[in-house]
């Protein structure tokens, strides 16, 4: 399921973790919160992932469990990062 406001750039993919026919009635894609912001090329995969409203999943970002309300989750080459907002932060100043 995708919340409303959200933002999916290209190259994303919102997928099952697996894939099997006994699991045809079973929940496989994540759900994305509410005025959530997922950039180009991440990929997250999984029934039970849950991305919180307010979100901000960075380009290239491989995710297979859930993140809270208001938490940007990026990469570098070196480290994963995940950070929680401020109720006051926005996008333009992190």
């Amino acid at each position: 399921m995708i919340g409303n406001h959200v933002k999916i750039y290209q190259g994303v993919t919102l997928g099952a973790l697996s894939v099997d026919k006994t699991m045809s009635g079973v929940k496989r894609h994540p759900t994305v919160g509410d005025h959530t912001i997922i950039y180009s090329g991440a990929t997250i995969l999984g029934g039970n992932t849950v991305i919180g409203k307010d979100c901000i999943i960075g380009g290239n970002v491989w995710l297979t469990t859930s993140v809270p309300d208001g938490t940007k989750v990026y990469h570098s080459a070196d480290n994963k990062f995940v950070k929680k907002l401020n109720k006051t932060q926005n996008e333009e100043n992190l």
